[in-house]
Parts: structure tokens; C-alpha cells; sequence
């Protein structure tokens, strides 16, 4: 890997737009991080294939790190991970946290990525921190990112959003329907398929809709051409 930065990558809109932006101030990153589930083949927050997240590296042109963990080690592993990147002279680690005005709990994303990151003797960057909640849905829209809605807090959203593209006419029907547009009570999950970092889109198949742990995830595979 090169000096520079990593990108904490979960595969949806936030962590490609704060990558985006990033990259306008800094250059490229070095390599972007994603967390597996204990057996590896799927992320651990969006539930994607791990093939489709090496797709998405493969497009930018980004090598990605992959660790696996449960949710109670979770912190551990990532802590791992960032001394490994140490060890390679990565010393910043970007972020795509929002800063919510309407939860008491706004501040708890940044402070964990701080501290975790000032653990491995590294510093986070947060590019979305101080942007407004509308500021950033409007740079999102101005943005080129090409997402699809791949999971739904069943208790938030009708699984009917499963597959589609967010855009701005999604953003204000779930405004008039009290849920937050952004998705940043975890009413919604994201996969980007294509942005003008990518060098191609990503193709993916829909495939069916397993309920599991309060949400509704869509089930996409690979197309390989």
C-alpha cells in the first residue's frame, strides 16, 4: 500500500460520497475496510455478498481489506485492522458518519471513529460531519452515485423499496412519511453500483428478500459478464 488514507467502506451512498469528497482534498486512497460476518461471505452491517464488494474495488481501482467478526468483537477486529494499515504508513482514516440533529445520541459515530483511530496513532476524517442534513441529501443528488436500496428496517419502510434507486422523488417520499430521507436511524441500506469514481458499473441480480434481525435485505448477486 502507498502513505495516504483509508476508507471505512460499508458499500452504500455515505461512505462513497464522504470517499468522494476526500478524494477532491486528498488524492486516492490506499485502500478501503470492510467488516465480514464471522463465516466471511457477506458484510457485516449492509449483509452484501463479499463478491460484490470486491466488484466494487475493482472499479475504483482500490484495494480492499477485509476482516471477519462478530458484533461483540467487532471494535477489536477494526482495531486490528487499523494497526495492519499502520504497519504500512497509513496514518488517516475517512469516514462517512452524518451528524443527525435530531438524536440525543448525534455525537457517538464520530467519537468512536476518533478514538479508535487515535488508538492506532491515526487521525478520521469525517467529509459529511459538518454538512447540514439537506446540504448533504443535495450534494448526494449532484453527486453521480448510482445506489440501490438493498435493506429496510421492517418496522420503517415496506419492502417494496428493495431494488430501487434512490433519488430525489425516494427522499421526499419518505420525508412525508416521517422517516428520515438520509436513512440515518437505520431505516435504510444502500449498495452503490456505479459513481464517476468507478472505472464500469457494477451489474447485479435481485434476487429474493430474507427477513432477518428487524430488516428486510434484498439478495443481490454478481452478474459476471
Amino acid at each position: 500500500m502507498d502513505n495516504g488514507y483509508f476508507v471505512s467502506w460499508s458499500g452504500g451512498k455515505d461512505s462513497c460520497l464522504a470517499m468522494q469528497k476526500a478524494i477532491n482534498s486528498m488524492g486516492r486512497p490506499a485502500s478501503l475496510v470492510t467488516m465480514l460476518i464471522e463465516n466471511g461471505l457477506r458484510s457485516r452491517s449492509h449483509g452484501l455478498r463479499r463478491e460484490v464488494l470486491e466488484a466494487q474495488s475493482l472499479a475504483l481501482g482500490i484495494p480492499i481489506m477485509f476482516k471477519k467478526t462478530s458484533w461483540p468483537d467487532y471494535e477489536q477486529i477494526y482495531a486490528q485492522a487499523l494497526f495492519d494499515l499502520k504497519n504500512h504508513n497509513i496514518n488517516l482514516g475517512v469516514f462517512g458518519d452524518i451528524k443527525i440533529a435530531a438524536d440525543p445520541n448525534w455525537n457517538e459515530h464520530r467519537s468512536w471513529a476518533d478514538l479508535l483511530c487515535e488508538h492506532a496513532q491515526m487521525t478520521a476524517v469525517e467529509p459529511l460531519w459538518e454538512l447540514s442534513e439537506p446540504d448533504i441529501e443535495r450534494e448526494f443528488l449532484l453527486s453521480q452515485i448510482d445506489a440501490l436500496i438493498v435493506a429496510v428496517k421492517e418496522t420503517s419502510l415496506d419492502k417494496k423499496y428493495l431494488g430501487q434507486r434512490l433519488d430525489r422523488d425516494l427522499f421526499d417520499d419518505f420525508r412525508k412519511s416521517g422517516v428520515h430521507p438520509l436513512g440515518e436511524r437505520g431505516e435504510y441500506h444502500t449498495l452503490v453500483v456505479n459513481s464517476p469514481l468507478f472505472n464500469h458499473p457494477i451489474k447485479v441480480h435481485h434476487g429474493s428478500a430474507v427477513n432477518r434481525d428487524g430488516y428486510w435485505f434484498l439478495d443481490v448477486d454478481l452478474i459476471n459478464d
